[in-house]
């Protein structure tokens, strides 16, 4: 494939993902400066309801979860190949699944222990905006959801912004390190919205995800690292407000 064709397919490919959301993160954070009121003070809200009845939220939700994997699957169909591992162009071969799952785990620790930290800071030096991880309205299927979500953002944005980006810079004749930078730059800008705090932590992120992603070749511990550490924001947050609603800049 020329390398003309290849920089067109990137575009493509994230334009209809994390590339476009780096785009309209870019403009959330300048709306948000361009106010009166310091970032703390202001709020980002991730998960919320989409109606006020149950069935068409259930049906909203889900159907944004499909939705949002669809540039996933464009990535399997470009990248699959024929012979097993199919997806070895993605650091994905279906092996070792316990092991990958313990290392998930440990980074969801590495990354989401001292992320913490670095929001609680960045919230008092007024350079992070109040992150509310979800808002959805409680029902039945409401954690289902929420682990569901967490899957889906840990699924979309490793298999786009490591697995393919490492596969087809490469492809280009990217350094290593410049494909780590890159995926890094991209990852810390889709998260701006939530203050410059998140765009340092998640750069921080990306380096080491894309670290290890080039030193072992696999990109099931980073889709899980990840997931983990949205399932807990995601499902602990209401305990959490519950128990320290001031250190989250919550009122209740």
């Amino acid at each position: 494939m020329s390398k003309a064709r290849l920089v067109t397919e990137i575009i493509i490919v994230l334009g209809l993902s994390i590339g476009m959301s780096a785009l309209y993160s870019v403009v959330n954070i300048a709306v948000r400066l361009s106010r009166e009121q310091g970032l703390s003070t202001q709020t980002a809200t991730l998960n919320r309801s989409a109606s006020e009845l149950e069935w068409a939220d259930f049906l909203y939700q889900t159907l944004g979860i499909v939705s949002s994997l669809v540039p996933v699957a464009l990535v399997v169909f470009l990248l699959w190949n024929s012979q097993k591992p199919h997806l070895r162009a993605l650091g994905l071969d279906g092996t070792k699944f316990g092991r990958d799952f313990a290392a998930g785990v440990g980074l969801a620790a590495l990354i989401g222990i001292p992320g913490l930290g670095l929001y609680l800071l960045g919230r008092e030096l007024d350079i992070t905006v109040t992150v509310v991880p979800t808002a959805l309205t409680t029902y039945w299927w409401t954690i289902p959801m929420l682990i569901a979500l967490a899957l889906r953002a840990g699924v979309l944005e490793e298999v786009i912004a490591v697995g393919y980006l490492f596969a087809r810079l490469r492809d280009l004749g990217v350094s290593t390190w410049g494909i780590i930078l890159i995926q890094s730059f991209l990852r810390a800008s889709y998260h701006l919205y939530q203050g410059f705090g998140a765009f340092v932590g998640n750069f921080v992120m990306g380096l080491i995800f894309g670290w290890i992603y080039a030193r072992t070749g696999r990109l099931a511990p980073l889709i899980i690292g990840h997931t983990v550490i949205d399932i807990v924001a995601f499902v602990g947050y209401p305990l959490a407000v519950s128990f320290m609603p001031e250190i989250l800049g919550i009122v209740l």
